[in-house]
């Protein structure tokens, strides 16, 4: 797995940039919090999100809400969308995939808290939901609902 890149040494933001071929290969950048201090919620949602399926290779979509509240740091969009777009080429069931997203940034960003849904399109007529969080979250963070409705098919 890359390190993270030093928070005043943004690698993505304002350059051309490639997909990576891989998460492992996928370098998030972080950047100083704006509001340091200051106890607010961060949302980041991946409507459209992808992996394949570890068994068949199939692509296996899912709709992924992440929700943090910053400490020191906060991820850079662009190298956040470059790391899930790594992940069309990346074999992993359901919950490995979104709970290993969900750690790697904790790990990494050091947020206060973070909480990360994977609403993943049904797999075998399954449909599977994946929710991960840090812990409770701090007292006076405003946490809204993440909005994803369960799956109902043609319904």
């Amino acid at each position: 797995m890359s390190d993270p890149q030093p928070a005043d040494q943004p690698l993505h933001l304002g350059q051309a940039s490639r997909l990576p071929a891989s998460p492992d290969e996928a370098v998030l950048d972080y950047v100083p919090n704006p509001r340091r201090g200051t106890l607010y919620l961060v949302r980041f949602a991946a409507p459209e999100f992808t992996s394949l399926c570890p068994v068949t290779g199939q692509p296996d979509f899912a709709h992924l809400v992440i929700d943090y509240a910053p400490g020191e740091t906060i991820v850079e969009s662009k190298s956040l969308k470059l790391f899930l777009g790594s992940f069309r080429n990346h074999c992993g069931f359901h919950e490995d995939v979104t709970v290993g997203i969900g750690q790697r940034l904790m790990r990494e960003m050091e947020p206060r808290w973070l909480r990360i849904g994977g609403y993943w399109y049904p797999r075998g007529g399954i449909p599977i939901d994946v929710f991960w969080q840090s812990g409770s979250p701090p007292e006076g963070l405003w946490v809204p609902d993440q909005g994803v409705q369960s799956y109902r098919g043609r319904g």
